[in-house]
């Protein structure tokens, strides 16, 4: 039998957190072969060429990679762009954490972790002046 595809009315799956590493990757430098992926995953942490194979050849069966085998070495492409994936999965964070309040998660985001930079503060403000002016 072989593996199903998604349907593409609900898109690919959520990645697990070793296809995000990979996703990154394919986001950071575009289309890339399993070596090049290989070799930039190998940079912060050791990891198998056969494990990045396996990972690819699984993201290509999920649908959340495209694999272009016109080529000796494969070449593989991000089937779902970093901020669609960003705006998804932050949206699956917000109604299960923050029970839909956008304002809750915000509030929690710019308290945590390292305190926001001069230059996030004024692109935080810019948003928010463009989310006023879209109200009126």
């Amino acid at each position: 039998m072989s593996p199903r595809k998604p349907s593409q009315a609900s898109g690919p799956p959520e990645p697990t957190g070793a296809e995000l590493e990979v996703l990154r990757v394919l986001w950071q430098q575009g289309d890339s072969t399993v070596r090049q992926v290989y070799e930039i995953l190998g940079r912060d942490n050791p990891v198998a060429y056969t494990t990045v194979l396996t990972t690819l050849q699984i993201m290509h069966q999920k649908g959340l990679v495209k694999r272009d085998e016109s080529e000796r070495a494969h070449v593989y492409t991000a089937t779902l762009s970093q901020r669609r994936a960003q705006k998804r999965f932050l949206g699956k964070l917000l109604h299960r954490v923050f029970e839909g309040s956008s304002t809750e998660l915000v509030m929690q985001a710019l308290g945590s972790g390292k305190p926001a930079s001069a230059e996030e503060l004024a692109m935080i403000r810019a948003r928010l002046k463009e989310l006023e002016e879209e109200q009126k």
